[in-house]
């Protein structure tokens, strides 16, 4: 890492420092630290830059629910990680259904935790500073720097106060939800996805409480929906008596009172009587499928900061894991070429993403259409009469097959809400056609217009098919 640091001694305005490195990476999370470490491991000069102090890096708002607990890539290692895992015990959802009087208990399919979501933060940083990454806390980003081609060169931030610039042949925007750095940079002629607003995320609120006595369901991920389909409640058990609680609401929806709503749930469960509140924080996540492209002439962006989230669950650490493996290597691949202003050279990125889980994230996103067109009290109905086994494929894979012995008995138990059904079997439907197009993702950004169109061409068939209104 080259650092000038030109100032003044007489009193006036010292001029910014200049940090040159190989890849500046926005933002200590998941994404973040693992695109970096996969650069450093490599011998690259890679820094990572942290609004938050370094007491707080880490802290970060989650459901602390892991999926897929045993894939992580090797530039930092489960075991760096695994001593944060607080409750390896969990198997199965429990989704509480009060309108319809009724628990059901779905498999989770795949190795899954709950973690103590600091303590991953902090071992995460720990472990890519192991590796040779350069940390800078307390660093607020200001600007993306572009040249006259609408190549990004750069960022200029403020670090504890004073100003830096950083000079680097690819950024990396791990900065999360609704990234402030997307605002900063002009993507007019690149296939950055743009089609971003609010209404695609969700806002949340989490609690850490400690309860007196061991909670009864301390092996099951538990979820509640609140009065309207765009809320819903989880307790999620990192021991049997440190829960993670929390709510959250679709943006696009009327806001909740999401402090005064969990308060009021908690006080109804006896469970939570006397219980200790240990930590408070809210955060943005996305709801939505991943963006159609997250590169631009020397710039990527990963993790939430992408909408690499399962958008049925808000599940993402171990995808964004994947995700900033993939453009730490796609970085170096193109650093080594002296191709990083070139969009097609980091293109590779896109279709790994796509590849490992993008697909099935963008057919979930369908099913997460079709809840914001159905009354909550008809969709509570029709998740109470489905099979478990199904609405686990359903909300882990994107798709489910129910055979002719179920259908029957799912049509009984449905009376009343067949209507819902056959517009939800519609909707299946086209879910597995839009996951197989993912699946045909452009192999270079000479394909991009083509795929996007018939891609939204099949939205449309999804919006006239479920009633929703249009998300994109």
């Amino acid at each position: 890492m080259t650092t000038t640091k030109p100032g003044s001694t007489d009193g006036t305005a010292a001029t910014p420092r200049t940090e040159s490195v190989d890849v500046a990476v926005v933002g200590a999370g998941t994404s973040g630290c693992y695109a970096a470490a996969t650069l450093a491991r490599e011998g690259y000069d890679v820094v990572v830059v942290e609004r938050k102090d370094e007491s707080e890096a880490g802290h970060i708002a989650c459901g602390d629910a892991l999926k897929g607990a045993s894939n992580f890539p090797d530039a930092i290692p489960k075991s760096q990680i695994e001593d944060a895992f607080t409750n390896t015990g969990v198997d199965h959802g429990r989704f509480e259904i009060p309108q319809e009087d009724t628990v059901l208990e779905i498999p989770v399919p795949g190795e899954l935790a709950v973690i103590d979501r600091w303590e991953y933060g902090r071992l995460l940083i720990e472990g890519a500073a192991k590796t040779g990454v350069e940390f800078h806390y307390d660093t607020v980003v200001k600007d993306v720097t572009q040249d006259d081609d609408g190549v990004v060169t750069g960022l200029e931030a403020m670090r504890a106060g004073d100003p830096v610039t950083y000079e680097a042949d690819v950024v990396v925007d791990a900065a999360g939800s609704l990234s402030l750095l997307q605002d900063k940079v002009d993507f007019d002629d690149s296939t950055f996805d743009t089609n971003v607003t609010y209404s695609q995320f969700c806002s949340a609120y989490r609690e850490i409480v400690e309860t007196e006595e061991p909670v009864p369901w301390d092996d099951a991920l538990v979820f509640k929906p609140t009065d309207r389909a765009a809320g819903y409640l989880w307790y999620f058990p990192r021991t049997d008596t440190e829960i993670n609680v929390g709510l959250g609401f679709q943006m696009n929806e009327e806001p909740m009172e999401l402090v005064d709503d969990l308060k009021e749930d908690l006080e109804g469960r006896p469970e939570f009587r006397n219980a200790e509140v240990k930590d408070k924080l809210g955060a943005a996540l996305p709801t939505r499928r991943p963006y159609d492209s997250a590169v631009a002439p020397g710039y990527m962006a990963v993790g939430d900061a992408a909408g690499h989230v399962n958008p049925t669950t808000g599940g993402g650490i171990a995808g964004a894991a994947y995700a900033g493996q993939y453009a730490g290597e796609q970085a170096i691949e193109a650093i080594e070429d002296g191709t990083t202003d070139q969009e097609a050279a980091l293109w590779r990125y896109n279709e790994r993403v796509m590849d490992h889980f993008g697909a099935r994230y963008a057919a979930l996103d369908v099913y997460n259409i079709f809840t914001t067109a159905v009354e909550v009290d008809d969709l509570m109905g029709l998740l109470a009469s489905l099979p478990a086994n199904k609405i686990a494929d359903a909300l882990y894979s994107g798709s489910a097959e129910i055979s002719l012995g179920l259908k029957l008995k799912t049509a009984v138990k449905s009376f009343g809400h067949w209507g819902t059904i056959y517009d939800l079997y519609k909707a299946k439907g086209l879910a597995d056609q839009l996951k197989a197009h993912y699946e045909s993702y452009p192999s270079s950004p000479d394909g991009f217009d083509e795929w996007q169109s018939e891609r939204d061409d099949l939205m449309d068939e999804i919006y006239a098919v479920t009633g929703a209104d249009a998300k994109y």
